[in-house]
């Protein structure tokens, strides 16, 4: 066995080692790695969370990239139509991190019942949609079918559904401007099969979606006419840089957006979560590290009779200092376990019973949202444990200085 470990063994199991003058600042140093573990987890876990959350609720009503006509206004609610048969659809075999194409079509118009109206934007999908996202924001009756013959199904926002006081089963009269302002209005019943509350605002006091084939019989389009593709990426990370390469391999009538172009005051106060995370990990390692340097050094104090001794035995310096660096990382280790049982322990607690709630119209979500991942625990466990150790060789050059004929004397 090492000998240095050996010793560090020893001294760790001493009996008079939890009742020494340095027990209680150790106890300390561990409670202040601990605590500096649990707000790691915790800020990088619900920054990280909101903002996933955040840019899927983008996603799901916009897709990460969007291919319109160079005439299009990517507002979406006066679209030029382009075809459908593209070379990249229904399949985008030329770029590699591409998940999924769609195409749909929007068109603005007026719910409008006995009592109220409302502005909206119906937004027609087809078969190839993703409702992936909309699963989890379902919170009464279906989602639509549009995989068959035409119909009129439509699913509806809980804001809009109340402010209309409109509900699942009711027809949802909606009036649509023709392409003159001179001619009439056109209408059509739209059967609510659905409600979603997404909880973004900005969206769920604008969009219903329906039968896509739909907003192609008001525009007077062909059947292979739409108004443009979302794409979704496998990694959001890449997002621009997929959009640069869809850009350049599209035809020169095309035009591409990604989500992050056309909501990029949202995106920016997203990333500036990575700056707070960044700068709290950075204070907490530093609070850690300096706590475990004070107790090391009060451990060094302690044991000064004991060095002396080594060092009349033989032991070099760089022997004596491996015995406390050994000492110290156990005590990171304690404090590096305590912290991550309770971390990791209340950040379940959040993702699965949403203890705690949030303002919807300040973060868009109505509780603080938990992403775990094992790859970011681990690194950030690694990293704090070996800065701290790296911290710790800095107070061990006090052994060095320490004189054994003095140390034994002084015993």
């Amino acid at each position: 066995m090492n000998f240095e470990f050996f010793i560090a063994r020893r001294i760790i199991a001493a009996k008079d080692y939890k009742s020494s003058i340095s027990a209680p600042i150790i106890k300390i140093a561990i409670t202040a790695i601990a605590l500096g573990i649990i707000m790691m987890l915790v800020t990088i876990a619900t920054s990280l969370g909101l903002q996933r959350k955040i840019q899927e609720k983008i996603s799901a009503f916009n897709g990460d990239i969007i291919i319109s006509n160079q005439d299009t206004n990517f507002s979406g609610e006066s679209q030029t139509p382009i075809s459908i048969h593209q070379d990249f659809y229904p399949t985008f075999t030329t770029i590699d991190g591409v998940k999924h194409i769609q195409a749909t079509a929007s068109k603005g118009g007026v719910i409008r019942t006995e009592t109220d109206f409302e502005g909206v934007l119906i937004k027609g999908v087809g078969a190839d949609y993703n409702w992936q996202y909309f699963k989890e924001y379902l919170v009464e009756g279906r989602l639509p079918d549009f995989t068959g013959n035409l119909n009129d199904e439509v699913i509806l926002s809980t804001y809009l559904a109340n402010r209309l006081r409109l509900k699942v089963g009711d027809r949802m009269p909606t009036y649509f401007l023709n392409q003159t302002n001179s001619q009439k209005p056109r209408s059509r019943g739209f059967m609510i099969v659905g409600l979603y509350n997404s909880g973004f605002q900005q969206f769920d006091e604008q969009f219903a979606f329906a039968d896509i084939r739909q907003i192609q019989m008001l525009n007077k389009w062909d059947s292979d006419q739409i108004g443009n593709f979302e794409v979704f990426v496998e990694d959001f990370r890449e997002v621009t840089h997929i959009n640069n390469l869809i850009y350049d391999d599209t035809p020169s009538t095309l035009d591409t957006l990604s989500i992050r172009d056309k909501f990029a005051s949202i995106f920016e106060w997203t990333d500036l979560f990575d700056f707070n995370t960044y700068l709290i990990i950075g204070i907490m390692i530093l609070v850690a590290g300096i706590n475990m340097i004070t107790a090391l050094l009060v451990l060094i104090l302690e044991r000064t009779p004991m060095i002396g001794i080594l060092k009349a035995m033989g032991s070099d310096d760089w022997s004596v200092r491996k015995i406390f660096v050994y000492n110290a990382m156990y005590l990171i280790g304690v404090g590096l376990f305590w912290g991550n049982v309770i971390g990791l322990g209340l950040l379940l607690i959040q993702k699965y019973f949403k203890v705690i709630k949030l303002p919807q119209e300040t973060y868009y979500v109505t509780e603080a949202p938990i992403y775990l991942d094992v790859s970011y625990i681990l690194l950030l466990n690694v990293g704090t444990f070996l800065l701290c150790v790296l911290m710790l060789l800095i107070p061990t050059y006090v052994v060095s200085k320490i004189s054994p004929v003095k140390a034994i004397r002084f015993d």
